[in-house]
């Protein structure tokens, strides 16, 4: 029986939340990325995380057990800085409200980085920073009052951890545009120029994209024109699949990376039912149920998916219930 991957020639992963949770690797991933190499499919990882150099983060990949090099690991503050320096002069000033590795990044292209709005930066970069302060939001937000470009690697609310969830560069964002009501040019998934690097560095004709979050990696995948795969290690979970609209809903599911090398869960649908892989899901008086709740893990998340398709076929209907059986799903 073919697999889910056999149908693409390249593989795309967000990386917190699917193939890591901080510095642990999601059980099976490792395996299932080699068995990947194995089959000859082109493999990038793809990461909003901007607080860390390239190099870290194929340090942690290598460590971890997967074959990460300069060639398959990208990050939203590549994709920006390299950006920046197509659209500001060489040697133009810029203030880094961001991590060293960014400001790094920047002098990189040819660009100086600053930390002060009395330096007078042409545009302010933006990206996740755990040792951010409330003075250095300070500044930004009076450089960009003044008149500098404004710039942000990514706009995440919040990074799985394997402690749970905290919160992203979304929230540092969210601070200046409440003060310059204005937002700035984002880079990061879900917006296209993260992808698209990505897609022009692989040559990928048919590329899937692997994510745990709706609001980045599946919205991400949706707007640059691919397939994508929402697993289940991450942020997001059942209910949030379920009330994913039109430009938001995942291509597949699965319940990790593996998932790529097993069969599709396919769906057969009539205007009030959904069936899965032998689990249905029925729609009535507005509510939908399910014939039976499978004891398995496997076949919970087939059930999961036959109310996730039955639910977008009809917007409002409250499958609340159906959800809660599914107690081996998050």
């Amino acid at each position: 029986m073919s697999a889910l991957i056999d149908g693409y020639d390249a593989a795309f992963f967000d990386l917190d939340g699917v193939i890591y949770l901080g510095p642990l690797a999601v059980d099976g991933a490792a395996d299932a990325l080699a068995e990947l190499g194995r089959r000859d499919k082109t493999v990038m990882f793809v990461t909003n995380n901007a607080a860390r150099a390239a190099q870290v983060v194929i340090d942690q990949l290598t460590g971890l057990g997967f074959a990460a090099d300069d060639h398959n690991v990208l990050t939203s503050a590549q994709v920006a800085t390299a950006q920046m320096a197509r659209e500001l002069p060489a040697g133009a000033k810029v203030l880094v409200n961001g991590s060293e590795s960014l400001a790094d990044l920047v002098a990189e292209v040819g660009l100086v980085p600053v930390q002060n709005a009395d330096d007078h930066p042409v545009a302010v970069v933006q990206g996740y920073d755990p040792a951010m302060t409330w003075p250095r939001l300070d500044e930004a937000a009076l450089a960009i009052q003044a008149g500098a470009t404004w710039y942000a690697t990514n706009d995440d609310a919040s990074r799985p951890t394997e402690r749970g969830l905290v919160p992203g560069a979304g929230g540092s964002i969210a601070v200046i545009a409440g003060v310059v009501n204005a937002r700035p040019t984002i880079f990061g998934k879900p917006y296209r120029p993260m992808l698209a690097e990505a897609i022009r560095r692989t040559a990928a004709t048919r590329p899937i994209f692997v994510g745990d979050r709706i609001d980045t990696d599946i919205v991400g995948a949706c707007n640059a024109g691919i397939d994508s795969l929402l697993v289940f290690t991450g942020a997001h979970g059942k209910h949030d699949l379920v009330a994913a609209g039109p430009g938001e809903r995942p291509t597949h599911i699965g319940a990790d990376v593996r998932a790529l090398l097993e069969p599709i869960r396919g769906v057969q649908l009539t205007p009030t039912s959904a069936t899965c892989e032998g689990q249905v899901a029925r729609l009535d008086h507005g509510t939908i149920s399910l014939d039976a709740v499978p004891a398995d893990h496997a076949g919970q998340l087939d059930a999961l998916w036959a109310i996730a398709r039955l639910a977008w076929q009809h917007p409002g209907s409250d499958s609340t219930d159906a959800l809660a059986a599914l107690g081996l799903v998050r």
